[in-house]
């Protein structure tokens, strides 16, 4: 068939950016145009004649907008096929004049909900009914119907009739077809997650859940160069809930994937010592290699450098403080991947900037440690909420005879604070408030052991006095006898192995304090 000539429109837009020129347009080229409420008042004052949608229906526009659009003769002049004789004669039989260009834009329902203040009530009255099922009927009839709800698709349209003697191309009808769905697609998502978040009950995984997924960034390429990839941004309502939601890149080359990784990682464990004493991270391959707390931040860093002193060159460092000339200076003597601060004091930025492959990064806000994370198998999802409870020292259960010092107390809670950021099997030798020993990811807790004491010893860092944190329970009494040996006072673990009263024992017999938190940090 060839291409229909566009005679009558149907225009309603909740945004009506570009509309009254739109509009103008399609009368200079006699289409008849059709509208509601808003829109038509619109465009009625821009001069541009225009016709409610009750002249088609009959039926005035009810219950405060509600019910306006769906009609017979509005989805009968959609959907009819133009070349079907039956279809014809429906139409002709019950007065159906066809519609052969719909420009429709939905009710804001994601920016509503994405209002820190917004009521159930107004989210419910902003889902839109009439606006997707004009969409769907017209982008279903694409072969005859020109179907726009973009306001940047309106040059194309105007450009291909004024070219085609008012008709529209087959391939721009299929493609803005395809735009509908993929909106209505995207728009229902949006609507069916908040609805599972308003019935469903805190804290429970749902029987089904919906996901969004939007291309934030075109990647060149995943974890590896010969991995494609893209990076999308999981909306949950949250218009924010991106990267570039939480971070400003001020300076320096394309971030990669593993970038990202790291800069979550970094950020994460810097975010566990908000309003706390100066504290600086340094981040490895999403792995923590120096954490320390300080009186000023340049001692900070300092501190956390010297835990290993190597990792940190072409590492991520992040600070809970403005970054001060200072510390950035000291920074400046290595070089460091990305930099990651809540602000930087007056000039840091330009001395940082010398090093062009540097990436400078802005945190404008803390990550969301409540909701649902997601982590990927070949055959499934799993999806868990975040692990972001940390206990408090009251909530500790002293198990040995020896009580822990305050001292004591102050290490460990700082070293459960980073060991959940540590990829498991995970022990962590901590010591006035600085990482020590950082053992992560091994097959057992005793290579993981050796693996924080040899680096430890690589650096000149005496582990007397210093304690000691597992992330999960130890099976068996070797790996607590191996951080005794290391000149250990104190433990933190969670506990709950069936050896546990075997693992107390021996560390009653080497005077150790040792506390069960009763809750495992597993980061696989």
């Amino acid at each position: 068939m060839s291409d229909p000539v566009i005679k009558r429109a149907l225009v309603s837009v909740s945004d009506k950016t570009g509309i009254v020129d739109f509009c103008r347009e399609l009368t200079s080229m006699g289409v008849e145009i059709f509208s509601t409420g808003g829109t038509l008042k619109s465009l009625q004052e821009a001069g541009i004649e225009a016709a409610s949608i009750s002249t088609i229906t009959g039926f005035p526009e009810i219950m405060d907008g509600r019910v306006k659009t769906l009609h017979p003769k509005i989805h009968g002049g959609l959907l009819a096929v133009r070349e079907n004789p039956e279809h014809q004669k429906a139409a002709q039989e019950n007065g159906i004049g066809f519609i052969d260009l719909v420009a429709v834009n939905l009710y804001p329902f994601e920016a509503t909900i994405a209002k820190s203040d917004v009521t159930f009530e107004e989210a419910i009255e902003n889902i839109d009914i009439g606006g997707p099922s004009m969409l769907r009927s017209a982008a279903k009839n694409n072969e005859s119907v020109t179907v726009i709800t973009d306001a940047a698709d309106y040059a194309t349209v105007l450009g291909e009739m004024r070219s085609n003697g008012g008709a529209t191309t087959r391939a721009t009808r299929l493609d803005l077809a395809a735009k509908v769905f993929a909106l209505t697609s995207r728009y229902d998502t949006a609507i069916a997650a908040y609805m599972a978040k308003a019935a469903g009950t805190p804290g429970e995984a749902s029987a089904s859940m919906t996901v969004r997924l939007d291309k934030e960034l075109d990647m060149r390429y995943g974890e590896n160069p010969h991995q494609k990839a893209g990076f999308y941004k999981m909306n949950d309502g949250d218009a924010d809930r991106s990267f570039a939601g939480f971070f400003d890149k001020l300076h320096g080359k394309e971030l990669s994937y593993n970038n990202m990784l790291d800069i979550a990682a970094a950020a994460g464990i810097i975010e566990e010592f908000s309003g706390e004493e100066p504290s600086v991270v340094i981040v490895k391959h999403t792995n923590p290699c120096g954490v320390a707390q300080a009186a000023s931040l340049c001692e900070a860093y300092r501190r956390a450098f010297s835990t290993d002193t190597q990792a940190p060159f072409g590492g991520i460092i992040a600070f809970n403080r403005p970054l001060d000339m200072e510390t950035a200076t000291a920074v400046n003597e290595i070089f460091t991947e990305i930099l990651i601060a809540p602000a930087y004091e007056d000039g840091v930025l330009e001395m940082l900037m010398k090093k062009k492959d540097r990436r400078l990064v802005l945190q404008k806000r803390p990550m969301p440690k409540c909701g649902w994370e997601f982590r990927s198998t070949p055959f499934g999802m799993l999806v868990q909420d975040r692990d972001s409870r940390i206990v408090t020292r009251e909530e500790l259960t002293v198990v040995t005879k020896r009580q822990p010092t305050e001292a004591e107390l102050a290490d460990l809670m700082f070293a459960w604070k980073i060991c959940k950021h540590i990829k498991s099997n995970t022990i962590l030798y901590v010591k006035n408030r600085q990482t020590f020993g950082v053992g992560a990811g091994q097959m057992s807790r005793v290579d993981s052991s050796k693996i924080a004491r040899w680096k430890a010893g690589e650096v000149g860092l005496d582990l007397t006095g210093s304690v000691v944190a597992s992330d999960a329970y130890f099976p068996f009494a070797d790996g607590l006898l191996a951080a005794a040996e290391a000149g250990v006072t104190a433990v933190i673990q969670p506990g709950g192995s069936i050896r546990d009263s075997e693992v107390i024992e021996a560390a009653d017999a080497n005077n150790l304090a040792m506390v069960f938190t009763g809750m495992r940090h597993f980061k696989h």
